[in-house]
């Protein structure tokens, strides 16, 4: 009996060493060393939800095969693709880890909070209908959780360790395509403001997002454009006829959007102190591979490899009315609305290629 109260002792102290040796190497990573965030934190819509709607009563879900089926062990994991998503990418890129956990998620460890989880929700926009009529995580929502997640790493680390880590990591914000793709275009409570109009809100609601995020302590903001959502294939089904061609105007009203918030970006660098955010374009890259395909590997970019790719998306894609195509590598869309995980992982290297990873 004394030997196992000693195995016991060992194997509990031995737990505690690893836990402290641990939090140090967080710490030290983010008080010295310099160009290296030290966590990453993630907002927005279903591109980069790990998860969160897991934990909420919504019809916007993808706990469920085939959602999935080439991340490790073939889990649901509550990610919107088959596989890894464009959080996961760069938090691996950066040499963090390999899986960015939701913070809403079960089982998250000290290390998981110091290192960075995605407070994103499916269905999410800047717009705060959007995320209402679909029962999600507002953006606002969003902000208390990481006003929460603030006060959990104080309490592990410090408040100065804390600090540190949050002002040193990086903000990844992919939000604004469900906002004109679904608020504007398809349901009618926004169509009180012409196209240009509602626009504006978006940059506003998306300016005021950027800069609670900076009253927070948040200095290094990546920030993702919109797709060219005329091209997706959920929009084509809906709009592009009955051949489902691309939607022009769509497409049209993603770059007026994206031309906008450019400025706004611009402009908020100038007057926030100490502030990097970074707009990066994904639209030309996701058009370009939508018109190119061949130059990337695929062989379908019209439809999803979920069912028959025109109308499948989370309840809809699953594996018993919907099987997957054979091989998603030849997709570049997995559902009507998401990339396959090669389709995110050439946006991705396309993207830090052009801008870097904002941790300079």
């Amino acid at each position: 009996m004394e030997i196992k109260h000693l195995l016991n002792a060992s194997i509990t102290a031995l737990c505690i060493f690893i836990f402290i040796q641990q939090v140090q190497q967080i710490s030290a990573t983010a008080a010295t060393t310099k160009g290296k965030a030290p966590a990453v934190l993630i907002f927005g819509d279903s591109n980069v939800d790990a998860g969160n709607n897991n934990a909420i009563i919504t019809m916007i879900r993808c706990d469920h095969s085939p959602y999935g089926q080439n991340f490790p062990h073939h889990l649901a994991t509550g990610r919107f693709s088959n596989g890894r998503n464009p959080g996961d990418m760069i938090a691996s890129l950066l040499g963090i880890k390999d899986y960015v956990p939701a913070y809403l998620g079960t089982n998250l460890t000290e290390y998981d909070l110091l290192t960075g989880v995605s407070f994103a929700s499916g269905g999410a926009g800047y717009d705060p209908l959007t995320s209402e009529l679909v029962q999600v995580l507002t953006m606002d929502d969003q902000i208390k959780m990481f006003k929460e997640y603030k006060q959990k790493i104080k309490a592990i680390v410090g408040e100065k360790t804390a600090e540190e880590i949050i002002s040193k990591s990086l903000y990844v914000v992919v939000s604004g395509a469900t906002d004109l793709a679904n608020t504007y275009f398809t349901t009618p409570f926004r169509r009180n403001y012409d196209l240009s109009s509602y626009v504006q809100l978006l940059v506003q609601f998306a300016s005021k997002f950027y800069q609670d995020l900076y009253d927070l302590g948040a200095r290094r903001i990546s920030v993702t454009s919109m797709p060219p959502i005329g091209s997706l294939p959920s929009q084509r089904t809906n709009a592009g006829g009955i051949e489902r061609n691309t939607v022009p105007l769509y497409n049209q009203a993603a770059v007026m959007y994206n031309s906008e918030l450019l400025k706004e970006t611009q402009r908020l660098n100038k007057t926030l102190h100490g502030v990097s955010i970074v707009f990066q374009d994904s639209y030309t890259p996701i058009l370009d591979m939508a018109q190119r395909p061949s130059a990337y590997g695929f062989e379908v970019t019209d439809r999803g490899c979920c069912g028959t790719g025109i109308f499948e998306i989370t309840l809809l894609c699953n594996s018993y009315t919907s099987e997957p195509c054979k091989d998603p590598s030849k997709f570049l869309f997995w559902d009507t609305f998401h990339l396959t995980e090669k389709g995110y992982t050439i946006l991705i290297n396309e993207l830090v290629a052009r801008y870097g990873l904002n941790v300079g």
